[in-house]
């Protein structure tokens, strides 16, 4: 395996750092403190191809593979995790479910849309009292044989773009309770009767990344809005995820090099004892640490690229890479406000947003224990 990048992918590392500087970085804070959900952001994120960079080119997207798309997920989040995780959940959940398993039809009424930034993508699988537990879900859709569809009822929550999203691909169950066989997924558009956003949650870090419910009463969605095959949608859902561990690894990679950097440049800078703060071995170590565990981090998510671009099973590879990320992105965050002391832990430094955005990584699409349950039963039946 060459993991060293091609000219074409520095190319466009490059190029996502230069809109990240200079259409993200100038408004972070501001977004953040107001839970500002940047909606044109993302449409000129759609011109840059970056809204749909794993569909193909004859679909409106960018055509690209996951190395391309885990280095521009880095390079947004490096500047603002909150950027990161919408970009993530937008590609990697909706717009891939739709790409993965959605008919001809499906795919061209959806994604040149979603590729765009025109149209902005929800995943509806978690429910309030059933988060790792997603074979228990209540929310259900009823066979409705006079209309030729189902009536979905329910509420998903925690669901990222839940209020400002136009397409959602929605899980929900039409069999028996715990029957991997028993649950369906849909294709819901923004205005279908019975449809609409709920509560907005009020969160710790990732705030301008919209996370809200997304509610159903009596929604009917006809059979032509049903994704692959009745009682597929628990099986899709979980190929869904082994890639959306990709970005979400990814997604902590670039908070965990922001903070780093952000560490880093200012030891160089700060002085006390008339030296460098990074001349004495506690903060060395410390940057030695954090590199260190970066490095490793990258290394395992590249590994889950390669075998998703080739086409090989990873599902334990692209949990052991969500899970080895994220959890180091906290300690790296952790680190980072500690290098910068009294100023880290103001918001006129950039690493208590990092140390804020970090946590989520250990939770969303999977937490970490979720992760090493995964790993462990993989290893175990190998």
């Amino acid at each position: 395996m060459n993991f060293r990048e091609t000219e074409d992918q520095r190319a466009i590392r490059a190029t996502v750092r230069d809109f990240a500087e200079k259409e993200i970085l100038p408004h972070r804070m501001e977004w953040d403190e107001g839970q500002v959900f940047p909606r044109a952001l993302f449409s000129k994120m759609g011109e840059l191809g970056l809204m749909g960079m794993l569909v193909p080119e004859a679909l409106g997207g960018a055509g690209m593979g996951y190395f391309e798309y885990k280095i521009a997920i880095e390079e947004i989040a490096k500047v603002c995790g909150s950027i990161g995780l919408s970009m993530a959940a937008h590609n990697s959940l909706c717009t891939n479910h739709i790409l993965m398993f959605g008919s001809e039809a499906q795919r061209q009424k959806h994604l040149p849309d979603l590729a765009s930034g025109q149209a902005i993508g929800a995943w509806g699988l978690t429910e309030a009292n059933t988060g790792s537990d997603a074979m228990r879900m209540q929310c259900t859709a009823a066979r409705d044989e006079a209309r030729g569809g189902w009536v979905l009822n329910g509420t998903k929550n925690w669901i990222t773009h839940g209020i400002s999203g136009d397409v959602a691909v929605v899980l929900a169950r039409t069999g028996e309770l715990l029957d991997s066989r028993g649950i369906t997924a849909f294709v819901v558009t923004r205005g279908q009767e019975g449809f609409s956003g709920g509560k907005k949650e009020n969160k710790l870090g990732m705030r301008s990344s919209e996370t809200a419910e997304m509610i159903f009463d009596g929604c009917f969605v006809p059979d032509d809005q049903v994704l692959g095959q009745v009682g597929d949608g628990f099986i899709q859902a979980m190929k869904i995820l082994d890639g959306g561990r990709i970005s979400i690894a990814s997604l902590a990679l670039g908070i965990a090099k922001g903070a780093y950097e952000t560490a880093k440049a200012y030891s160089k800078e700060r002085e006390q004892f008339g030296k460098a703060i990074s001349q004495f071995q506690a903060i060395a170590f410390k940057l030695a640490d954090m590199h260190t565990s970066i490095e490793a981090a990258d290394l395992l998510t590249l590994q889950a690229c390669f075998l998703k671009e080739s086409g090989k099973p990873m599902t334990k590879e692209s949990a052991m890479a969500k899970y080895q990320a994220s959890e180091m992105c906290v300690r790296v965050a952790t680190e980072g406000v500690q290098v910068l002391g009294g100023y880290g832990y103001t918001k006129d430094f950039p690493a208590e947003k990092f140390y804020r955005d970090s946590k989520l990584c250990t939770i969303g699409e999977g937490t970490s224990e979720i992760q090493k349950l995964v790993i462990s039963r993989e290893i175990i039946n190998e």
